[in-house]
């Protein structure tokens, strides 16, 4: 997040993730507390949709990091919220099979999203997938966030190891969809060492970035056991 907050807790005690809620969800929340130094836009987001998504950052417990979007590209604000003010979850993979509301679905990345969610065999048919960004918030609140230049974010499930050809071939797939349509794809797979993004794993690199909530790090394999430095 280009903006945070100063954590409502000793840094010291943020040494974990609550495994309820994994990055990417959609959280709606009873409320948000104001915060002196937040930027000015927080408070008008949060009452247009009540929404947050849960960002990679540890958390004391009882409390989990969230990141608030504004109407703006630039509009991100990272910040905690007590579990005790969550009043629902979205998960990206719930949404993979919803519409958005009337008049929207002419927009390149709901036409690509319709698409994907419409073809039995296609490219994601093996995989437990949904929208992120502004597609999935859009579909989750129903406030028109998608815009004619917005990408289509997809998060997909990769617990067990994903050979680089099968990547390839998917990222090819996405990347012929996206050329069709006019739209850009960023696809990222969710491993058990963070979020790798689809492009760099299918380029068989000798390491990726994986994003994870102690931070980025490289790694060789995102599915073998990660050292405690973060290093594979």
């Amino acid at each position: 997040m280009p903006v945070c907050a100063i954590a409502p807790f000793p840094t010291a005690l943020a040494t974990s993730c609550d495994a309820r809620w994994r990055p990417h969800d959609l959280l709606r929340l009873r409320r948000l507390d104001a915060l002196a130094d937040e930027p000015a836009w927080v408070s008008d987001a949060f009452e247009r949709a009540p929404y947050a998504v849960v960002r990679r950052a540890f958390a004391a417990d009882g409390f989990v990091a969230i990141g608030v979007r504004g109407v703006q590209r630039a509009q991100r604000y990272g910040t905690w919220v007590h579990a005790d003010d969550i009043v629902g979850t979205v998960s990206p993979e719930s949404l993979a099979q919803m519409q958005p509301d009337a008049g929207r679905n002419a927009l390149p990345s709901f036409i690509a999203l319709t698409f994907l969610q419409g073809d039995p065999c296609g490219p994601l048919s093996r995989f437990v997938w949904g929208p992120t960004g502004s597609a999935g918030f859009e579909l989750a609140t129903h406030v028109p966030t998608v815009n004619e230049a917005s990408d289509l974010d997809l998060l997909i499930r990769a617990p067990e190891p994903l050979a680089s050809d099968v990547a390839r071939a998917l990222l090819e797939q996405l990347q012929t969809l996206a050329a069709r349509i006019g739209v850009r794809i960023d696809a990222q797979l969710e491993t058990p060492a963070g979020g790798v993004a689809l492009a760099e794993w299918a380029a068989d690199k000798v390491r990726v970035l994986a994003r994870h909530a102690s931070g980025p790090r490289l790694v060789v394999d995102p599915w073998a056991a990660v050292a405690h430095d973060g290093i594979a």
